[in-house]
């Protein structure tokens, strides 16, 4: 498999990348630029209907994308994956996820397989709307007080207060002996996992394995209900799935989600991470709900940035051997360090999801989630009304901050 290295301007750092990555974090979702405004490379951006016209006639590109997990803010992504499957050039070829990522990812696949984009968006919107639905009768619903003061998260919910206390003291197989999961009927009624076996797109889900601490990568072809419930399997919430003889945890401690297979599998070189956990967040988290989202946010993106920051270290070695000059002799292209270093990463992310706060994960009102689906189509047009001439020839996401990270 070879990746074609960037067409880039010679001035261009070596990682390729034109975004600095701590203003990108700060600013998430702010990707809109003024009216004549041009792109990092230099080209003038075309507008209105030009641009639309100019997008929609270039050549078909292959992409990869990448989908964290985070409960109901998932459907942020599903509304990144609904604006992207309106895009005819864009042409996904594989998809790496992890808990809600993996659900959106498996759900998205099958449903293209059913009926291409078309059946893609609608299988989407269905599966969220069963998800919607089997909560109307959770006690998990925000409280008269949380709608109130106009907060989506059910910090005032008496079950949701009450399952925080009693999660602290008991273990799921205390307090949910049978290991009910609502999820299960919900996937089973919204994928056909034989069908989705035959996908044009493949599907990467990670799960960690409790007992060797590793992260398990399934493929289209084993993927199951328990499988996805493994991805998506918080510890303090759930019974761990047992999967071939192995307990299996939620895959955001091992990946959230991989970037290697995607690497190793896919012969595209972009690939959008559609991001939901922060990296950064301002302040300093005082109390124990603050602490609690904080330590989650940070473990579930620590693997995820050390493939970023491999993706960057590579980068930068390939450009001091020569760059393309270097990939052109023979079989050079093909070694893994050079598929990791010609990966051009993009991110389509929202200041939206750094306000909301960790309970709101638990939310499904239906409202919550159209918001979040709308305002994940609003942040993947604001990249590609940006990006869309970027796309096929060089990064969006400046990894180059990474290096310093150690």
């Amino acid at each position: 498999m070879t990746k074609p290295a960037d067409q880039r301007p010679a001035t261009d750092s070596p990682s390729g990348t034109k975004t600095d990555l701590p203003n990108a974090i700060q600013h998430q979702g702010q990707t809109e630029r003024p009216a004549g405004d041009s792109a990092s490379s230099g080209t003038p951006a075309p507008a209105g209907a030009a641009q639309t016209t100019a997008r929609r006639t270039r050549a078909t590109l292959d992409i990869d994308l990448a989908l964290q997990g985070g409960g109901s803010h998932g459907a942020f992504a599903w509304g990144v994956l609904d604006r992207l499957l309106e895009e005819p050039w864009l042409r996904i070829e594989c998809v790496s996820g992890t808990s809600a990522g993996a659900m959106n990812a498996a759900v998205l696949a099958d449903g293209y397989a059913a009926g291409g984009a078309a059946g893609a968006r609608s299988a989407l919107e269905r599966f969220w709307k069963l998800v919607s639905d089997a909560a109307q009768w959770s006690p998990l619903r925000r409280s008269p007080l949380d709608m109130l003061i106009g907060r989506w998260t059910l910090d005032y919910s008496p079950a949701f207060i009450a399952m925080d206390l009693a999660a602290r003291l008991f273990s799921p197989y205390d307090l949910n002996p049978l290991a009910f999961n609502p999820l299960r009927d919900i996937l089973a009624q919204s994928i056909d996992f034989e069908r989705l076996t035959n996908s044009p797109i493949k599907v990467f889900v990670t799960a960690t394995n409790v007992r060797t601490g590793r992260g398990r990568v399934f493929r289209n072809a084993h993927l199951t209900p328990d499988v996805l419930l493994a991805s998506a399997c918080l510890p303090t919430m759930f019974q761990a799935i047992e999967i071939d003889g192995d307990p299996y945890w939620d895959g955001g401690y091992a990946g959230n989600p991989t970037i290697t297979p995607l690497v190793r599998e896919s012969n595209a070189c972009d690939t959008i991470l559609v991001q939901i956990n922060p990296v950064e967040r301002p302040g300093t988290p005082r109390s124990a709900n603050e602490i609690y989202n904080r330590l989650n946010e940070v473990s579930f993106n620590a693997t995820l940035l050390k493939e970023l920051r491999m993706i960057a270290v590579l980068r930068r070695l390939l450009a001091s051997l020569g760059g393309e000059q270097r990939l052109a002799e023979p079989g050079i292209a093909q070694e893994e360090w050079a598929l990791w270093a010609q990966m051009r990463m993009h991110r389509v992310s929202s200041d939206l999801m750094v306000e909301l706060g960790y309970s709101s994960k638990l939310n499904a009102e239906w409202a919550f989630l159209t918001m979040l689906r709308d305002e994940g189509r609003r942040a993947a047009t604001a990249f590609l009304d940006r990006h869309w001439d970027d796309l096929g020839r060089v990064a969006t996401l400046d990894l180059d901050d990474l290096m310093d990270c150690y």
